[in-house]
């Protein structure tokens, strides 16, 4: 007998709830019903769909994520193409390769473009709850817009996202803003910052050390609670913005407010790329553990620039789906499934060519029914439609048959009762009268 393969550590199998699986992972029906929120949410807010190579060129993450990055230092799978040699990476997130295909197709020629997408992204590191090497991400962006309107709207997306999720403000989730000022304010906020942190060397460990000089603004974000006081006292960078920043902070504010979308405004919020300026924001939960963050994101207005297109300012947000879908499923929100409204029960050879018609009527009026294969006798096939979740049983037996009938059977609501119901009312009779499921 062959070896048996199993999947790449990290690199899971979605899978439909018949089967058994080795992880509490989403069902492949919670993901269906997640794309399907999604995609409401999305057209409400006028974002279209982009699709971006899942392989990029290895410089394009290291130009717009940071070279000194734990994405480019650690994380990335990289490799040599063998028939060019190539440098090639797949991709971590998504952002940089949606800003390289809207740079290499002049696609703000006509004026801004609000798009999303959603896939896999890759990252090497070790495996936890929610956390995958191979994990999937929804990414929107907002490219061209430059005003704190369009950093609202996002935000308010996001809160209309977890509505239609069904979480609750501030039970399950919270938001968190910041503001992360333009360059040249940041470069003096950096100088204070090392100069700070300098000062009490001997309290940072080895992590921060090395990111002392290379990517200090990441050491605000530590964990290490022997380096809480430090970081607490260290300078703000909200006390080092502008005019021109604090007025757009002040102005997002105000529309949250309006909004009436609560916030605390955190001055050591930082993110994991180098490119964001300006907004900052975070939906957190305490529901997952210490790994909070269920969705991330902010301004990156100079991003465009360094990719090589013209100058233009851009907003966006990401979030781990698989993690999303583990809160919501945690919560016990979670409304998919992927059974069938209806079983169709046909225990001879002639039930099946008068069944599977009347099957194929009811399908293409959007009604989700699942027809028994292999044969098997009445009880057998019966004992498969209460397993397979459905809401009724269709039987075509000769009797039925015999009188231009069908029994339609309750294994859910009411399970037990049942109608005869004329074979050439099927499709109108009131217990299939919802469509889909």
């Amino acid at each position: 007998m062959a070896e048996k393969l199993s999947a790449v550590k990290g690199m899971n199998d979605i899978l439909p709830a018949s089967v058994p699986r080795k992880e509490v992972l989403p069902q492949s029906a919670t993901w269906q019903w997640f794309d399907d929120v999604l995609r409401r949410v999305m057209a409400r807010y006028g974002y279209q769909y982009i699709v971006t190579p899942v392989v990029e060129p290895t410089a394009l993450f290291v130009r717009g994520l940071g070279e000194v990055t734990d994405i480019v230092e650690k994380e990335m799978y990289s490799f040599t193409d063998a028939m060019n040699g190539d440098k090639l990476t797949l991709r971590p997130e998504a952002t940089a390769g949606i800003v390289r295909a809207v740079v290499e197709h002049n696609a703000l020629y006509n004026g801004p473009l609000r798009v999303w997408t959603a896939g896999p992204m890759f990252r090497h590191e070790r495996p936890q709850k929610g956390r995958y090497r191979q994990f999937h991400q929804l990414d929107v962006e907002a490219l061209g817009f430059a005003g704190p309107d369009v950093d609202a709207e996002l935000i308010l997306m996001g809160r209309a996202l977890w509505r239609e999720l069904g979480l609750v403000e501030g039970e399950h989730y919270r938001l968190e803003i910041g503001t992360l000022g333009q360059p040249d304010e940041r470069v003096a906020h950096r100088a204070a910052l090392v100069a700070h942190l300098e000062k009490h060397i001997d309290a940072l460990d080895a992590e921060a050390k090395s990111r002392l000089h290379t990517n200090p603004l990441r050491i605000l974000d530590t964990k290490n609670p022997a380096m809480q006081e430090v970081v607490e006292s260290a300078p703000k960078l909200i006390d080092f913005l502008g005019d021109e920043s604090r007025k757009h902070f002040d102005s997002l504010r105000r529309l949250l407010d309006a909004a009436g979308q609560p916030y605390t405004i955190n001055t050591r919020l930082v993110r994991g790329m180098d490119y964001y300026n300006l907004t900052v924001f975070e939906w957190t939960t305490d529901h997952l553990g210490s790994q909070g963050t269920i969705c991330g994101g902010g301004r990156y207005d100079g991003l465009i620039a360094q990719m090589g297109g013209k100058a233009a300012p851009a907003i966006g947000f990401g979030l781990g789906i698989e993690r999303l879908l583990l809160l919501v499923q945690e919560l016990g929100l979670q409304r998919a499934d992927d059974a069938p409204l209806a079983y169709v029960v046909v225990p001879s050879d002639a039930a099946l060519v008068v069944a599977m018609p009347a099957v194929e009527l009811l399908r293409s009026q959007g009604r989700a029914v699942t027809m028994h294969s292999g044969g098997g006798s009445f009880k057998s096939q019966m004992k498969k439609a209460d397993a397979s979740g459905a809401k009724f049983a269709l039987i075509f037996g000769d009797d039925e048959i015999a009188n231009g009938n069908v029994t339609i059977k309750a294994l859910r609501d009411g399970a037990g009762e049942q109608q005869q119901c004329p074979l050439a009312d099927l499709a109108n009779h009131p217990w299939l009268a919802t469509a889909g499921r």
